[in-house]
Order: structure tokens, then C-alpha cells, then sequence
């Protein structure tokens, strides 16, 4: 089997007020992997996103990258992070200026960044808002901007906190079929648990920071008895499916 392209061992994470984020959590992510990512409110979703993405140093444990440590408090462009808030990731005058920060930070020329930029824009299909300032945007457009700009940017690895939140019918639509033909690895965390099962083809539960359950979307989230333990319910799209009584 070819290497994992994310490998985080024996991985613990307190902060000074709230001990215990994540404990002796292990997880393996193969290229290719669309994994979704479900627990409760505060069972370390987000913390566990920005340790892989070098925001956080560890309190124990490894992260590897391609094989490759995960350095604390570097850039690391093969992997992108989508926020949750698009708000909190578009800080620029422009749409085009914020898809090109990621880009400048590289070090590319300014012909790289140009061409990046247009094909990001394209591939997101917000080209014609090149030139609009994101506060501007609909919510809908400024998730679509921010995943541009962690697009240009080419990472093997792309982390979803959160991304059908606060997003219409129509937009919401539109980023599940973008993410379905997404060849990049993709690693989705979401209380939007229809959503997880359109997108995903893994799902990983996490509860008072350790994997609880790794497997099927359909087996896990279909799964009454082991959702309910960890405070979760039943997507309805599966809750007229036949139950599996034990994981």
C-alpha cells in the first residue's frame, strides 16, 4: 500500500484552560481519501485541523506530512485549510489580491501568481469577481473565493472546517458537486451529516478527543446505537434504513 499522505501518531493537545482536546489520537489518510470528520461541539474537530496544519504545536505525538514532520509554526502549502467563517480568510482589497497571498508567500514570480490566480478563479468559477472586494460577496462567494485561494496554492492535502455552514440551497449544491470531482485528498469536518454522505467515502467519529469509529460513511453514520452514544443522531436520508445494532 503506497504511503499515507497524513500520519499523526500517538497525538495528545491540551489548552491552558481545557486539558485533554486530544488524547493518544492515531489516524492515517491515504491520497485519494475523502474523509469526513463528525462528533459534537468541542470534541476536537478544529484543533486536530490546525495541528496538521503546523497552527499548534502538539503537546505529544507526531504529525508527518508525506512522511515529513509537520513543522509547528511553518508554512506549509501542501496543505490548505478552508475556516469555517470565510471572513476570517479573506483579508485583502481584492478577490484577487487574497487568492494571491497564499501564492507571493511562496516566493512565485509574478507571472506563476497571475497564472495561478486565473486559474483558481476559473476552476471556482468566480473569475468575474476578480475585482470585487470580499466584504462585497454573498456568503456563497466568499467560501467559493476562500477555496480558491487555498487552490492556487496546489496542496495535496485541502482541510474543510465547516463548509456548507450558513450556505443556500443553491450554493450548497454547487460545493458538493465541486467536491466530488475534487482529485485532491480532502479532510471535512461537518455537523451537516447529508452533506458528509453526498461528499465523503470515509467517515472518522471523534469524541472526548480519541477515534471512536473510522469506516463507511453509510456504516457509521447509519449505526443508531453508536451515534447516539456520542451524542449524534441518524441522518434522516438513512434513518428509514436498516439499522446496524452494533459497529
Amino acid at each position: 500500500m503506497a504511503k499515507p499522505i497524513l500520519t499523526i501518531t500517538d497525538l495528545s493537545f491540551s489548552y491552558p484552560d481545557q486539558p485533554d482536546v486530544l488524547q493518544e489520537f492515531d489516524l492515517e489518510i491515504h491520497r485519494g481519501d475523502r474523509v469526513g470528520i463528525v462528533g459534537n461541539n468541542g470534541c476536537g474537530k478544529t484543533t486536530l485541523f490546525l495541528l496538521a496544519c503546523g497552527c499548534l504545536t502538539p503537546s505529544a505525538g507526531h504529525i508527518a506530512l508525506m512522511g515529513e514532520p509537520i513543522q509547528p509554526g511553518q508554512f506549509h502549502p501542501q496543505v490548505g485549510m478552508v475556516f469555517q467563517n470565510p471572513d476570517d480568510q479573506l483579508i485583502s482589497a481584492s478577490v484577487w489580491e487574497d487568492v494571491a497571498f497564499g501564492l507571493e508567500n511562496m516566493g512565485l514570480s509574478l507571472d506563476d501568481v497571475d497564472r495561478r490566480v486565473a486559474e483558481a478563479l476559473m476552476l471556482l468559477g468566480v473569475q468575474d469577481l476578480a475585482h470585487r472586494p470580499p466584504h462585497h460577496l454573498s456568503g456563497g462567494q466568499k467560501r467559493m473565493v476562500a477555496i480558491a485561494g487555498v487552490m492556487a496554492m496546489r496542496p495535496q492535502l485541502v482541510i474543510y472546517d465547516e463548509p456548507s455552514a450558513n450556505l443556500d440551497l443553491r450554493s450548497r449544491r454547487r460545493l458538493i458537486q465541486f467536491l466530488r470531482q475534487s482529485q485532491e485528498t480532502l479532510l471535512i469536518a461537518s455537523h451537516d451529516l447529508e452533506f458528509v454522505l453526498e461528499v465523503c467515502n470515509r467517515v472518522v467519529l471523534i469524541d472526548q478527543g480519541r477515534v471512536m469509529a473510522d469506516g463507511s460513511p453509510r456504516h457509521i453514520l447509519g449505526n443508531t446505537a453508536l451515534m447516539e452514544a456520542h451524542g449524534l443522531e441518524v441522518p434522516y436520508s438513512l434513518s428509514s434504513s436498516v439499522n446496524l445494532s452494533a459497529y
